[in-house]
This record gives structure tokens, sequence and C-alpha cells, in this order.
């Protein structure tokens, strides 16, 4: 059985896990065209080697980041999103007290 470290549940077993793909730079929604935000969406360098993923543990609902060697499938290192992240960027309609 393989084991993924979850920074919030420990070692769980790799079938509760979802890859979110690469972690990337939010680009500024409002100065890109349709075309330079669907590459931004969908396309993914796919390298070969150590890569900063995004992985959702699914039973919790707890999104988090990984490095992982592409190559060997060993997962370095885990942490919490906040560790590259410091504000969250809103997604969909405004809370209540965000206006």
């Amino acid at each position: 059985m393989k084991l993924i470290p979850c920074p919030l549940n420990g070692l769980r077993n790799a079938e509760e896990f979802v890859c979110g793909g690469e972690v990337q730079p939010e680009p500024d929604a409002s100065q890109l065209s349709a075309a330079d935000w669907a590459q931004h969406v969908f396309h993914r360098d796919n390298r070969a080697g150590l890569v900063r993923e995004w992985w959702l543990h699914v039973p919790s609902g707890y999104w988090f980041i990984a490095e992982r060697d592409t190559l060997s499938d060993r997962f370095l290192r885990s942490y919490p999103a906040s560790e590259l992240f410091a504000k969250r960027t809103p997604v969909g309609p405004a809370e209540p007290g965000d206006r």
C-alpha cells in the first residue's frame, strides 16, 4: 500500500488523495486574454523530476502542497498551502463582511 504524507492527517492511503496539478504563480486574470487564461488553467509542463503540486485529501477536504519526484513517485515533503500563499484568493461570490 502506497502512503502519502498529509500535513493535517499524517500518513494516509494514497487512494484517499487526488492530485490537483502543478503549483503555479497566479496571474492577474484581469490582465489576461481568454487564450492566455486558458493556457494558465489547462497547460502543464509535466516535467520529469522534482515538482511542487496541489494535493487534496478527499475525506477531509484538505488541500495542501507536496514536493514529489515524478521519476520515482516519491514524496519528499508536504506542507500547508499557507507556507506559500499568505493571502487566500477568493473564488465565487463575496462572503458577508468581505465588501
